[in-house]
């Protein structure tokens, strides 16, 4: 009952119209999220072949490591501030600013990274045209800002954009992919269609709702990125054994292998993009009203749950309607990775949307390293000698033991608060 009542409160002031608005914006964003792809994805299948979607997944893989430090944490810390101070249109000015000039600067460092691995990796070497295309997306995605639109809760905005992102996406795909040859186009369409939304939000931001761009000032710039290192570091160590695995069965198993992973991994990533929407429509709002926080845990760990068991149920009948005969083993990969859904849904319940909000950046962090070394250590072997499956155990059983970690602190620190 209490949880009932606590419910029966929100919807008795603005704050449940805000949240009912922003859940049906980004609930109507994941069912074009899911839409699209499923439309494209058993032509893609059939058309480039798992080794096409390896090549793409390695470089969509090495891309995660160069957009997680172009964002380096301001998704979450500028999302914070920005629904803190979403009234003081100075204030709002000032972290728009300084987060978008941060956010190019260490884009510009990444790259130079980028092209100095190119030219000693001989992997990336081989696949230098498909990484330099999908490193197009970044640019693009510092260009559209989302985390702006989520902290002034304006998600109907994201949703046109990215619809309209993606329905272009996809007639593209039908129009100019017609062999194995043409698996480069597609991250140049997903890149050209951030930079064509990045630039309609800017319009948005800075000529409709009146945000003013100051001027870049190197002093306001560090000062930024340090304030959201430890956020930083928090986003960037899981890569040690998610987006890291996928670049070494790139490596030890080659793109069919790779292809193979990602075939059945794009159907967990459908789940946690669901799992998401709920994430960032409650994030603004428990920054602000944090006593809400039991709420948000019910809903995300029962979808997670249902998730789960239908993914493991399915997963046969999912790879044989979508894929092709070449993706079969990507079953195993789905039952695998079903189990970490739960987990992940934990690490966010009370990481981001618990300890992030109360300012426990530092312990946050502290758990995602221990989390994700403990993946890299056990990822480099069993990826070697087990290829897709071992890739796939890495990544399950690195998010059981963040998600177990993050709940034992996350209720410790509730704890030591309440008494």
């Amino acid at each position: 009952m209490g949880l009932i009542n606590k419910v029966s409160k929100i919807t008795k002031n603005g704050d449940a119209r805000v949240l009912a608005s922003n859940f049906v914006w980004l609930s109507a964003l994941q069912v074009a999220g899911y839409l699209f792809p499923l439309i494209t994805l058993p032509y893609l299948a059939r058309v480039i072949g798992a080794d096409g979607f390896g090549k793409v997944a390695f470089a969509s893989a090495i891309m995660v490591w160069i957009q997680t430090i172009a964002d380096w944490g301001f998704n979450l810390t500028a999302t914070r501030d920005v629904a803190k101070n979403r009234d003081d249109a100075q204030k709002v000015s000032e972290i728009f600013s300084n987060v978008l000039w941060a956010r190019c600067l260490l884009a510009v460092v990444s790259l130079a990274v980028l092209i100095g691995l190119i030219l000693l990796v001989p992997k990336f070497y081989e696949n230098r045209l498909v990484i330099l295309v999908t490193y197009l997306m970044i640019p693009g995605h510092i260009l559209f800002p989302d985390w702006f639109f989520q902290a002034v809760e304006k998600m109907k905005y994201i949703t046109i954009l990215n619809v309209l992102l993606k329905l272009l996406f996809t007639i593209a795909v039908f129009v100019f992919v017609k062999d194995r040859e043409d698996y480069i186009l597609q991250p140049l369409f997903t890149s050209i269609g951030y930079v064509f939304c990045g630039v309609l939000s800017l319009y948005l931001i800075i000529g409709k709702w009146g945000v003013k761009l100051q001027k870049p000032s190197i002093a306001r710039i560090i000062t930024t990125i340090k304030d959201s290192t430890n956020v930083f570091i928090n986003n960037l160590a899981p890569n040690l054994y998610n987006s890291l695995s996928i670049v070494l069965l790139g490596i030890f198993g080659g793109s069919g292998a790779t292809g193979i992973f990602d075939g059945g991994n794009k159907f967990i990533s459908l789940c946690q993009q669901f799992m998401t929407v709920i994430s960032r429509v409650f994030f603004p709002y428990l920054s602000r009203q944090s006593n809400r926080h039991k709420i948000l845990v019910v809903i995300n760990m029962t979808v997670a749950i249902v998730f789960a068991l239908l993914l493991f149920v399915l997963a046969p009948y999912i790879v044989r309607l979508m894929l092709s005969a070449e993706f079969a083993e990507s079953v195993y990969v789905i039952r695998i990775l079903a189990i970490s859904v739960i987990f992940l849904a934990l690490s966010d319940s009370y990481g981001t949307n618990y300890l992030i909000i109360h300012k426990r950046d530092r312990e946050l962090r502290n758990i995602t390293i221990i989390g994700s070394i403990f993946g890299l250590c056990i990822g480099v072997p069993l990826i070697y000698y087990y290829g897709y499956t071992g890739a796939a155990v890495t990544i399950t059983t690195a998010r059981v033991v963040l998600g177990v970690l993050t709940y034992v602190v996350a209720k410790r620190e509730k704890y030591v608060e309440t008494n």
